[in-house]
């Protein structure tokens, strides 16, 4: 098992959050900004978007493409700013305590 894609998993929702708290954009445009930092597959963003509108943590329309058909931008929520700041506090705590741990073991050897 590739434990790096279990750490993709757990923290793709939070990358998806801040993206879209920067400024509303469409899933291709959410996969590729995430892609520049990690590799994720497309396939793992979509299920999490729909989470995401379901859990009113973000909403959605739909924008006229010159490139295409319209295209479905996602907007974060009052709701999804609050849930974000949440758990930016919570992701920075167990960096912080990995962190730690880590510095702990490798001060013994």
């Amino acid at each position: 098992m590739d434990v790096s894609v279990q750490f993709k998993k757990g923290v793709l929702e939070l990358c998806v959050l801040v993206l879209i708290q920067r400024k509303d954009q469409y899933g291709y445009e959410l996969a590729q900004s995430i892609s520049k930092h990690i590799e994720v597959a497309e396939g793992a963003l979509y299920p999490l978007l729909r989470r995401l509108v379901n859990d009113n943590y973000c909403t959605t329309y739909l924008q006229e493409s010159t490139e295409g058909p319209p295209r479905k931008y996602y907007q974060i929520t009052p709701l999804g700013n609050s849930y974000l700041t949440r758990l930016i506090l919570e992701w920075e705590g167990f960096v912080k305590d990995v962190s730690n741990l880590i510095e702990e073991g490798t001060e013994h050897e």
